[in-house]
């Protein structure tokens, strides 16, 4: 009965038009989502649009608690850190099982980890799993019984519970990796809220309600994650009822959205960093000064209050105020100078070579992306820049960005949403992060002193300390300029007023276990 049900939701939504609402069974949840999900394997993706299914289907040892980046317990139910920082102990949950029936255990979290991090495990092949860096510091995982798994690390490393809360942390079924070898992200098997349904590529993904759902079974009988790349396409499918719940929302369609009883709006800040990654290996970026024309050329607070309408703020460095503690606030974005900008680049040697800046059609955090492209290549145009844009669709972009600009283009629009402020810098502003090393510094920006500080940030476990050293780095880095420092954004969804207990949380992930869709 219960497959016959998943087959059924999995069916039952079919069109695209103004008439879907109708097609929607009823308790059935209708996701619009920016872009098509390029994998359902948690330990395989990077893009905040794929971990908003993901974080419905898996669970981790350690979750977010609501509301906020705090970790408390998910499938652990306790754990313990020995003294010198490098032993993490964790008591399993008992009783809770995979989507295919296999039993959790310690044996499947042993699996997990070494699935990823051992390049002779049988099941590495997987891959590849680009953000296994957040766990570079394990040295061994083991089962010591059922209930209990044991990591050792190299070094204390203050953010690891954190990344365990992580989509990358999230726990899959070893069977199932078993079964399906290479197509596992076509196949998703965890221990969420939600089993997978279906997923028939640029039309939706289906999950199902589990309804021995360890954490108390979710009210919606499913969800269905729809990806609509166009905003406005996504806009006209939200007004016209085809759509339950809409996230980041355009900034010109805020105001409508607010102004319409039928619809709820949320808002909410959340450590966001919208940038440009320069290429610092080959000309014009090679040279600082030039670096810092840019930051100069490109009038942020028009792009904030124009184009994004208010909906973002300008961004001073690469560690996002809603890191409070850890952000710099004696650091002050770049004015808009052009003239300073003038002066830069021709102290920098450059004589009006034409650079190559890739844009994207959408994805996870990149706001309006196309519109920013626009603007920011006429302010520096105006500064005497020649700038060709190329435009991508999201996934074909990352491919292209991800492997690093040398050769290709000199700058590159990005975005990243993370959940501690070693992230970002540790995968894209080290020399050791390199796209070759398995990174994501697609600009290949190297100093030494940053390095050595982050590698410190991260062992530290005293908060007081930590913040000094990422301060540091933030002034060494705002100085170098590798990125253009443009937005933090406040990220937005809209639903139907019916829709009930739905609330944005401050990892940018969509939860949703509790919300309900009232008849």
């Amino acid at each position: 009965m219960k497959k016959f049900l998943a087959a059924a939701f999995a069916s039952a939504f079919i069109a695209f038009s103004p008439t879907v609402q109708a097609q929607t069974p009823p308790n059935v949840l209708v996701v619009g989502q920016i872009a098509e999900p390029k994998s359902l394997d948690p330990q395989a993706v990077t893009a905040v649009n794929d971990f908003r299914i993901l974080m419905n289907i898996y669970d981790g040892l350690v979750r977010y608690k609501d509301g906020t980046l705090e970790v408390e317990p998910a499938l652990a139910k306790s754990w313990t850190i020995s003294d010198d920082g490098k032993t993490y102990t964790f008591k399993l949950r008992e009783g809770v099982t995979f989507h295919d029936g296999t039993p959790f255990n310690a044996d499947a979290v042993k699996f997990d980890f070494e699935r990823m991090l051992d390049e002779e495990h049988p099941y590495h092949d997987t891959g590849p799993f680009p953000l296994a860096f957040f766990f570079s510091q394990v040295e061994t995982v083991t089962a010591d019984d059922d209930t209990t798994v044991t990591f050792k690390l190299k070094a204390p490393y203050a953010p690891f519970l954190s990344n365990l809360a992580y989509p990358t942390g999230l726990i899959v079924s070893p069977e199932a990796v078993k079964k399906y070898g290479k197509d596992f992200g076509r196949h998703p098997t965890g221990t969420g809220a939600y089993k997978f349904g279906a997923w028939n590529a640029n039309e939706k993904v289906v999950v199902t309600r589990n309804a021995d759902y360890w954490d108390g079974a979710p009210d919606l009988e499913a969800v269905i994650f729809r990806p609509i790349t166009d905003a406005n396409t996504r806009i006209a499918e939200m007004l016209s009822g085809g759509l339950d719940i809409m996230v980041e929302v355009p900034p010109d369609s805020l105001q409508q959205f607010k102004s319409d009883p039928v619809f709820k709006v949320q808002e909410q800040a959340g450590p966001h960093v919208w940038f440009l990654i320069l290429n610092t290996k080959e000309a014009p970026f090679d040279n600082k000064l030039a670096r810092q024309a840019a930051n100069y050329a490109i009038h942020k607070k028009a792009l904030v209050e124009n184009v994004l309408q208010g909906t973002a703020d300008v961004a001073a460095g690469p560690t996002p105020p809603a890191f409070a503690w850890a952000h710099d606030e004696s650091l002050q974005p770049y004015p808009y100078d052009p003239e300073k900008a003038r002066a830069l680049l021709k102290e920098a040697g450059y004589n009006g070579e034409e650079v190559t800046f890739y844009v994207t059609q959408g994805g996870s955090g990149m706001l309006d992306p196309v519109a920013m492209g626009t603007a920011i290549q006429a302010d520096l145009e105006a500064v005497g820049m020649k700038v060709k844009i190329e435009t991508y669709e999201w996934n074909t972009f990352l491919g292209k960005v991800n492997p690093g600009l040398e050769g290709k283009a000199a700058m590159a629009e990005m975005a990243w949403m993370t959940n501690d402020p070693d992230t970002l810098p540790f995968l894209a502003l080290r020399s050791e992060a390199f796209p070759d090393k398995g990174g994501f510094n697609s600009g290949y920006y190297s100093n030494p002193k940053v390095d050595e500080l982050l590698e410190k940030a991260r062992q530290v476990t005293d908060q007081g300390e930590r913040a000094k050293l990422y301060k540091q780095m933030q002034q060494i880095v705002h100085d170098d300029a590798p990125w253009v420092f443009v937005a933090n954004w406040k990220q937005n969804a809209v639903t139907k007023a019916s829709v009930e207990d739905f609330k944005l949380q401050p990892s940018f992930f969509l939860m949703l276990q509790h919300v309900k869709k009232p008849m």
